[in-house]
């Protein structure tokens, strides 16, 4: 019997908390997992007394979700959402839409686009942020895919959403092809930056030798301030948690941090488009090292350097927060360069302004300073740089003497600090206005021939030197290094 308005296919935590805040907006919600125990177990737990209808297999799911039919893919990426979509294509019918909400590769949701049309289904990619509670009560949606399935799955996706505190939902039709897939990748590898961020902070507290109850009321306070973010929030509360001895819980977790992927992608991306989002890719590198953790130990008993304290008076903990917010600046700057980098390079037409607004609310990466960044690009649609926006540069000249007395103690004292003195760098490097790339154009024509341009000449004219005397006017024009 057709009684559903939306399938939905996996029920991990995700899934299941989707389910049920679909039901909550009225809607009937097809489910199915591979595992029927697990159906069994949701539609008699959590899922009891709302509006849902168990289905063994997806056959009786399609049957059971009228026309046109949207299902909804929460499984894992890679090879197993392929695996589904084969399952579910000899049932469903020209015009239906698959809507994959996992972190799906960007490139694979544009294929998967490509591939269903030819069979008259629409694919959509849709980026889901939030966790377990956003799922429940309202996350970020970011969907993109076939332009014909945006009026049949924005209502309902807009209906689950969270609210920014405007009373916008925070789900929007990002473009064809990948692009909802791409924006979710560029916000997690902003979510690396941020959490890195973040633990830089946490790891300075700690050699400034604070306890841990003056590590959660600072950062309780810098969430009342420009730092007012989910993470920081939760920060707060991770160092005021016990464990069962009594002593601070986060000094006996192991530091090797876990990573899915997505911060990788980020990076990857960025190089392709040559992109410098230099804060993401330290932070996916401190991920990588963090889980060297045997090669540390042993290395920390043979390499010498500062012992990790910093003295007393070398910054304050204003200097830290400032240090904190130009990095995760620069960081954003960075990830809204390369979203419209990716935007031109496909042809998405992302408008970056509702980007930002997407991230307002029920993402990871929700923060009162997104709210800021919505209205740089109000203000100014084909901004070039949200460091060169009015307001964001005159936080940055507040924040730049802080954020210095910070990076120059934490290298002083042997502190790494890859996010801050990456950021610091970048800012530096994007404020010059005339750097030292000069010598290395100098040595690529030296020793290759590549040519070079000239302070004296306009733009577009390349020049080669015979800098031996035995190279002759040959220049290179079959490799580029």
């Amino acid at each position: 019997m057709t009684t559903a308005d939306l399938g939905l296919i996996g029920l991990a935590v995700m899934g299941q908390n989707l389910a049920l805040n679909f039901t909550d907006h009225g809607y009937t919600v097809a489910v199915h997992n591979r595992t029927k125990a697990v159906t069994d177990e949701f539609i008699a737990g959590p899922g009891a007394g709302h509006s849902l209808v168990a289905c063994d297999d997806l056959q009786s799911l399609v049957a059971a979700v009228r026309r046109p039919r949207r299902i909804m893919l929460m499984v894992k990426a890679g090879p197993v959402v392929d695996a589904v979509i084969a399952e579910l294509k000899p049932f469903l019918e020209p015009g239906d839409v698959i809507i994959d909400g996992g972190n799906s590769l960007f490139s694979d949701s544009q294929r998967r686009v490509d591939e269903l049309a030819a069979d008259g289904l629409l694919f959509v990619g849709s980026g889901v942020s939030g966790g377990e509670e956003g799922a429940r009560n309202g996350p970020s949606i970011m969907p993109g895919g076939n332009e014909a399935a945006a009026e049949l799955v924005m209502p309902m996706l807009e209906a689950v959403a969270a609210r920014a505190d405007d009373g916008e939902p925070c789900a929007a039709w990002l473009g064809p092809g990948g692009a909802g897939h791409y924006v979710k990748m560029v916000h997690n590898g902003i979510e690396y930056g941020d959490m890195q961020v973040i633990a830089e902070a946490y790891s300075l507290m700690k050699a400034m030798g604070l306890s841990h109850q003056r590590m959660a009321e600072t950062f309780a306070a810098w969430g009342d301030d420009v730092l007012d973010s989910f993470l920081i929030d939760i920060t707060a509360e991770i160092v005021a948690t016990a464990d069962e001895d009594g002593t601070p819980l986060v000094e006996k977790i192991l530091d090797a941090a876990g990573q899915k992927g997505t911060g990788k992608w980020t990076v990857i991306s960025a190089m392709e488009l040559a992109q410098p989002v230099t804060l993401v890719s330290e932070a996916v590198s401190a991920r990588i090292l963090s889980s060297m953790k045997a090669q540390r130990v042993r290395a920390s008993e043979i390499l010498g350097g500062p012992d990790g304290s910093v003295p007393e008076g070398a910054f304050t903990l204003e200097d830290l927060r400032d240090a904190v917010y130009g990095s995760k600046i620069v960081s954003y700057a960075q990830g809204f360069l390369l979203l419209g980098a990716a935007s031109e390079d496909h042809r998405w037409g992302l408008d970056l302004g509702v980007v930002a607004g997407l991230w307002r609310a029920g993402c990871i990466i929700r923060a009162a300073f997104l709210v800021d960044i919505t209205k740089a690009f109000d203000r100014t649609p084909d901004l070039e740089s949200l460091l060169v926006d009015p307001s964001f540069a005159a936080e940055l000249n507040r924040v730049e003497a802080g954020w210095r007395r910070v990076v120059a103690a934490a290298v002083s004292g042997g502190v790494p600090v890859p996010a801050y003195a990456t950021a610091l760098s970048f800012y530096d490097g994007y404020r010059t206005a005339s750097g030292s790339a000069n010598m290395i154009q100098a040595q690529r024509d030296y020793f290759g021939a590549h040519t070079y341009e000239r302070i004296d000449k306009p733009r577009g004219e390349f020049f080669h030197t015979n800098w031996t005397g035995t190279g002759g006017d040959t220049t290179s024009g079959s490799y580029n290094a």
